[in-house]
């Protein structure tokens, strides 16, 4: 599953606004609206994002 599929999921879960997501996951307000043009993270950015959705979850 794509790193982008697991956020979408959480974000519809939570409620989250994209922008807070990426900001508080990576560091980046912009993680997720460049994540949907195109923009792929490299692995130590995925496993960031996913550790972040692991100890977040809804």
């Amino acid at each position: 599953m794509s790193v982008l599929i697991k956020i979408d999921r959480y974000l519809r879960q939570t409620g989250m606004p994209t922008s807070k997501f990426g900001r508080l996951a990576v560091g980046d307000p912009r993680l997720v609206h460049d994540l949907r043009l195109g923009r792929q993270p490299r692995a130590p950015m995925v496993s960031r994002i996913e550790t972040f959705i692991e100890r977040h979850g809804s």
